[in-house]
This record gives C-alpha cells, structure tokens and sequence, in this order.
C-alpha cells in the first residue's frame, strides 16, 4: 500500500477510537474489500494520471457511499475537505467510472464563468471543452452541499491533478489542494477534524 495512504488509514482509525467509535471501525473493516483489478483497469483507462494514493485507497476499500459488501451496504465517513468538521465518503471505482461527465453535464455553465454570483477558483480552466475531473467524494448529505474532484485540465494558473472542492449554497468552485497527496496530508495536518463523536452518532 502506499506509504502515505497506509499513514492516514492509522491516522483515520485512531481518529475512530478516539472518538468512542471503535465498534463501528471495527465492523467497517471486517465489511469492507478492496477494487477489483477489473474495475481498477478500467478506471486507470479512462483517467491514465489517476495518482497512486487513490489507486491505494480503493484497493483498501472500494467505496464508502451506500457501497454493498456481502450483501450489506453501508455509508461510513472517510474523508474531509477545508470545510472542518464535515466529513465526506470515498466512492467506488465503479461510481467514479459512472460519474466521469458529471463535471460537464451538471457544472458547464459554472465553468464558463456564465454566473458572475459563483465564485470560480481561477486555476479551474473556463474552456468545458478541456474538463476532465474525476469525482471522488461526496459529503455527508449525500453531495447535496459538496463534491470533489481531481481536476486533470487546470487553468494555467493551476496543477494537473489539484483536488477541486465544488460548496453549494452559495455555489462556490475552490481548490483546495496541488494534489491527491497534498490533500490527504491537509486531513492529517488537521488531526482528522472531520470525525467527531457528535457527527458520528
């Protein structure tokens, strides 16, 4: 596993014990598996710079988000953005595969800039031709209010791969992050804020 993704899994797990909630780490791990390689194929396929940390993360677990194991589906916190103490779920691979147009289909007119009230990061690229973001996250209302993305066509002002935070109400399109590694090490830098025994129950 990559080292990085190894130190937050630990990180995450003792953030789990921490907050009374070893019961339902304890379970989640007995519940979950990891992306087939199939699966795993075909999302490198489509996303080829797709980073080695997310790759890590769902050959630990594919998905999060009403994701079904043996029969039993569950949703379980697993990621955070800038917005503390809002925790977010890890899609599955086949998610990411089924949402690869969401960026242009739902955000087009976000991306061109047609909304001047929406504030748009300027490292975000303004040509939809160019969009190329994966969704892998959507927060804990079920991505009514947030999503993010790796975004593979930045501006020129922004990084291959920086991670794209989409808020709504009031619509707002932040990065957030120059990387999924950089990222990752922004949740650990803020000790997991995210899981919180309030949150949790």
């Amino acid at each position: 596993m990559n080292t990085t993704v190894e130190k937050y899994i630990l990180g995450l797990k003792q953030a789990y014990f921490d907050n009374n909630s070893k019961e339902s780490w304890e379970h989640f791990e007995k519940t979950k598996d990891g992306a087939s390689k199939e699966d795993i194929k075909k999302l490198t396929q489509i996303y080829q710079d797709i980073p080695d940390e997310l790759i890590g993360m769902i050959e630990y677990v594919d998905g999060t988000y009403w994701r079904a194991y043996a029969g039993e589906k569950i949703t379980f916190y697993f990621l955070g953005s800038d917005m503390y103490e809002y925790p977010y779920y890890l899609l599955s691979s086949k998610q990411m595969i089924e949402n690869q147009h969401q960026a242009i289909e739902y955000y087009a007119d976000y991306i061109e800039r047609k909304h001047e009230e929406v504030a748009i990061d300027d490292k975000i690229t303004n040509d939809v031709n160019k969009i190329k973001w994966l969704h892998f996250s959507d927060c804990m209302n079920n991505g009514g209010t947030s999503q993010l993305f790796i975004d593979f066509s930045p501006s020129t002002k922004g990084k291959k791969g920086q991670i794209v935070r989409f808020l709504h109400d009031p619509d707002e399109f932040k990065v957030i992050a120059d990387s999924f590694e950089t990222y990752l090490k922004m949740l650990m830098d803020a000790k997991y804020n995210f899981i919180d025994e309030d949150i949790l129950d």
